[in-house]
């Protein structure tokens, strides 16, 4: 929006050209989401405080985590209020990767806010049953994927919906350029041809894994927040590089015209999430609930896919998949060996991971500082994969 009205007026104010760099805009967005966050922040908690939305914790969980019960959570609202904000403020909305980030991001979301309500109002730790929510996250993923498929190797949605019926009218058969093709760091010219079929099932497997995961992840104070806020700073990184043509082509990596404007986004995002962790730094005084966590997870997936950077999305969340299948993994073996012996046994204390380490004796606070360190050297492994090749 600013940019719009700031390319409207620069003939008159020439100060206002500062307005199409793509980095500028990026640190205001940020600022933005932070100042936004910090000023609602207040007024939101207490408007979840007078709604009781209160949350109610696993009976299951660490006996530590009782303490908890009753507060605020849903916080993940004030996170896409400023994130939403700033991005509409700042970024250039002619450009269709920001609104399908968006557009996922608010998806994701809505899917969490029904699953915190149900949490809230029938005082259910379980809240929206898993398959129902499965369903529409599926939703979501499928309609992205699709979309992206054919995006990524477009300039325009005219030239997108072009290659989506040219790919109907081939029987399913067309293939996708280069570009599309699922790109192995660390390598200079590896990378896995994976077809129209091949990119929409990758896709879908990246947005809806990476929501879950995050949303798994969420169980501590600040917790799932911190390495977000890296991740999505990384990939706001690879967005900046893969939409210029220079670098790009420097380091070998796809020009995605238009990815560069996710910078914007991931800046909000960031900002956001600094702000939320104001508020969320133990003790916390708001949870995220599924509403954050599975909206963020979603962006993360979603702008991983746009710059072709997926492995190194896996690489970067490292925390997010050890905590994921550190779930499948308990509830396999615990399934196997019940079914085995007739006594289901755990490979770990409690399951997801964090819980874990609490049961060894960690403190909440350790556990979770001891996890951003570990997601921060994650993060520079997979920055270094833009030069190490």
């Amino acid at each position: 929006m600013l940019l719009w009205l700031a390319q409207f007026f620069k003939q008159d104010i020439g100060l206002l050209r500062v307005f199409g760099f793509i980095t500028f805009r990026a640190v205001f967005a940020t600022m933005t989401a932070i100042s936004i966050g910090l000023f609602a922040g207040p007024a939101v908690i207490r408007m979840l405080t007078r709604l009781k939305v209160g949350q109610a914790v696993r009976t299951d969980g660490p006996q530590t985590h009782l303490i908890k019960s009753g507060t605020p959570t849903m916080g993940g609202v004030l996170l896409l209020i400023s994130l939403g904000i700033s991005t509409l403020l700042w970024a250039d909305l002619s450009n269709r990767f920001i609104w399908v980030v968006l557009i996922v991001t608010l998806g994701f979301g809505a899917v969490g806010w029904v699953d915190d309500y149900r949490k809230v109002v029938y005082k259910d730790p379980k809240g929206m049953a898993s398959g129902e929510k499965y369903f529409w996250q599926s939703i979501i993923g499928i309609v992205a994927s699709i979309y992206l498929a054919f995006s990524v190797s477009a300039t325009t949605n005219t030239q997108v919906l072009e290659l989506f019926f040219a790919w109907v009218q081939s029987g399913f058969s067309m293939d996708l350029p280069n570009k599309t093709d699922l790109i192995v760091p660390f390598f200079k010219t590896f990378s896995y041809p994976l077809g129209v079929w091949g990119f929409i099932v990758l896709t879908y497997c990246v947005i809806v894994g990476t929501s879950n995961a995050v949303n798994l992840t969420d169980g501590l104070d600040g917790l799932a927040i911190m390495p977000t806020i890296m991740v999505g700073s990384a990939l706001g990184l690879f967005a900046y590089l893969t939409g210029h043509v220079g670098y790009s082509k420097y380091l070998l990596i796809p020009h995605i015209p238009g990815a560069g404007e996710l910078l914007i986004f991931c800046g909000a995002m960031a900002g956001a999430g600094l702000a939320f962790l104001w508020f969320n730094a133990h003790p916390a005084q708001v949870f995220m609930g599924d509403v954050g966590a599975l909206a963020l997870g979603g962006a993360l997936g979603t702008v991983a896919v746009i710059v072709r950077q997926e492995i190194v999305l896996f690489i970067m969340g490292g925390i997010f998949v050890a905590e994921t299948l550190s779930v499948i993994l308990q509830v396999s073996y615990f399934k196997f060996t019940k079914k085995r012996y007739g006594v289901g046994k755990r490979l770990f204390l409690m399951a997801p991971l964090h819980h874990h380490f609490e049961q060894k004796g960690w403190k909440e606070t350790q556990v979770v500082v001891r996890f951003w360190i570990i997601t921060m050297l994650l993060v520079l492994v997979g920055l270094s994969s833009l030069k190490l090749r």
